[in-house]
């Protein structure tokens, strides 16, 4: 189809006024046109956080040189004629804003060609505007070159996040389209430095191995497609076992029709699989394909494409849900699962999982206002140690009855306060280990270390790069030093990666530093030893409930014994 310039009627059901919001949105849009014209490779170089280079090459159709300007026009697409190919969409893009949105905020030069053209053809544009065109040799294929992004515009300049920041954006977003596309060989150059690189082999698994590494790839639970139809929902992809999991919900991916979506439904069903399975707080990594008839989706319903609309969405729902939950019965050798209410799966016929759809959860929530973290419910009286329960709960008594303390989530509340008090006052107490610790990273880990290194190291991590995707640490906070300090740095990683602000980040730090430093369920402690957490606990700001939120004690009240006891 050549590219056109799209009906009036037309524009005003779709156009979504796309503004170009940062790097990764301009690298979304050219990736996206690559991946339309059919191209096997996408090589993509970016530098100064994307602002002074953004680069997106491919092999892909090109762009006809008689067609070249007319692609940079308002509404100008080759993917849909008019309102009826709404329903039938089978492209990532299909707006035809996103080129003229992109010239007009920064230096753009294109060189394209097509397999029936001799040589390629040049075009550059500033401010939306052509101001040079000439013939070039180039492969087959398109070549954009984005320069000085928001130059003209400096109060969208002055909102960017740091270069490391947008390069997360960046690469976090390269790497999700090469897990959507692993046909196609994807290459991702930052400031030089070649931070992804995947074969293109088409095997979900060798992607999964660039994105995060060899361990993960290799523990990933494959779901198997073979024999379903493709008039309902399929869902497919890889899953984690139990063992493997996140401290955020980041590391769940989710494609429609390969197009990469951000979605609570799919969210929902995924962790509603993973119910019973997985500790407090604890995630599942998961790159889920949903493919169904492009009359059950409707993906015009958000302006960057990121969210779509299902025809029926607790269809969508139990097919997510089931499929994962069956994966997890099916490869998953935990005698502890004991599925009551599912029936069994024989022969052709499907499980039922009672899964109802749930569009909406309820969550509980803590005390907030001027009470919140000031009020007197949050403070202890004095306590005196009775003794420990199971290895878990310290019992004490205080003057209104009896006190059963969780000894995790107290001492994760003690050394979350210590950890804080410490990065305030700059005096960081660090425990230098005797041999380094080499660490493999994931792409996103990597990206986040690169951005965020000093933030760590004003923690007490000595952290420094050890060649591609590996990193070795030195030195640790002396608070977490007899803790698993791999699991414990990656956590930090992993819960970093948002790019949150700087308040936000020294909390998620150190509540991982709290996590695993504290003292575990199932530890044997000593009077000494129950009896100074518990004055610890009772001199925390917040004592009543440890960094992630879960109660760190629970009260048996006098007057409730009285009762039980028949005595009032």
């Amino acid at each position: 189809m050549t590219i056109h310039i799209l009906a009036p009627e037309t524009v005003c059901k779709i156009a979504a006024g796309e503004v170009v919001e940062r790097p990764a949105s301009v690298v979304k849009e050219l990736v996206e046109n690559s991946l339309d014209a059919g191209a096997t490779q996408v090589n993509i170089e970016v530098k100064g956080g994307g602002t002074n280079l953004i680069r997106v090459s491919d092999n892909g159709t090109g762009i006809p040189s008689h067609e070249l300007e007319t692609a940079f026009q308002q509404h100008a697409t080759s993917k849909i004629n008019g309102l009826a190919d709404l329903q039938r969409i089978s492209s990532l893009g299909f707006r035809g804003e996103a080129l003229a949105s992109i010239a007009h905020v920064a230096v753009v030069e294109v060189l394209t060609r097509c397999p029936q053209e001799e040589s390629g053809t040049f075009l550059r544009l500033q401010e939306g505007r052509v101001v040079e065109r000439a013939g070039r040799a180039h492969h087959q294929g398109s070549t954009f070159t984005v320069r000085s992004l928001f130059r003209n515009v400096p109060a969208r300049l002055k909102y960017l996040r740091s270069p490391n920041t947008e390069n997360l954006q960046i690469s976090n977003l390269v790497g999700q389209y090469s897990l959507a596309f692993p046909l196609v060989r994807f290459s991702l150059v930052i400031d030089g430095r070649q931070a992804l690189q995947t074969p293109g082999s088409g095997k979900l698994r060798d992607v999964l191995a660039q994105v995060y590494n060899l361990q993960i790839a290799h523990d990933m639970l494959e779901i198997d497609t073979s024999g379903k139809q493709a008039t309902a929902p399929v869902a497919g992809g890889y899953v984690s076992p139990i063992s493997v999991t996140r401290a955020t919900r980041g590391h769940m991916t989710f494609f429609v029709n390969r197009r990469w979506i951000q979605s609570r439904l799919l969210a929902r069903a995924v962790e509603k699989a993973y119910e019973g399975l997985l500790g407090v707080g604890r995630y599942p990594i998961a790159t889920i394909y949903l493919t169904l008839p492009p009359d059950m989706v409707d993906v015009n319903v958000h302006p960057a494409k990121r969210e779509v609309r299902f025809a029926q969405e607790s269809v969508v729902f139990n097919t997510v849900y089931g499929t994962v939950r069956r994966i997890l019965v099916d490869k998953m050798p935990v005698p502890e699962i004991h599925l009551e209410h599912e029936q069994p799966v024989t022969g052709e016929e499907e499980a039922v999982f009672p899964a109802p759809f749930e569009p909406e959860q309820t969550k509980l929530e803590f005390p907030s206002g001027p009470a919140a973290g000031t009020g007197p419910w949050l403070k202890v009286p004095l306590l005196r140690v009775l003794g420990q329960s199971a290895g878990i709960y310290i019992v004490a008594e205080g003057p209104d009855g009896l006190y059963l303390i969780d000894q995790h989530a107290a001492h994760e509340r003690v050394v979350f306060e210590k950890v804080l008090a410490q990065r305030a006052g700059k005096a960081v107490n660090v425990q230098a280990l005797l041999e380094p610790m080499a660490m493999e990273l994931t792409l996103a880990q990597e990206e986040v270390l690169q951005a965020r290194r000093e933030t760590l190291g004003e923690f007490g991590f000595d952290i420094e790069p050890f060649g591609e995707r590996a990193c070795l640490l030195r030195a640790v906070p002396a608070l977490m030093a007899g803790g698993k300090l791999e699991a414990g740095l990656k956590e930090i990683l992993d819960s970093m990666e948002a790019g949150a602000d700087p308040a936000v980040e020294d909390r998620k730090v150190a509540i991982s530093i709290a996590c695993h430093s504290a003292i575990r369920a199932g530890q044997a402690l000593s009077y000494e030893e129950m009896r100074q957490l518990v004055r610890d606990l009772e001199r925390a700001s917040s004592p009543r409930t440890c960094p992630h939120g879960r109660p760190t004690m629970v009260h048996l009240s006098a007057g409730r014994l009285e009762k039980e006891f028949g005595r009032s």
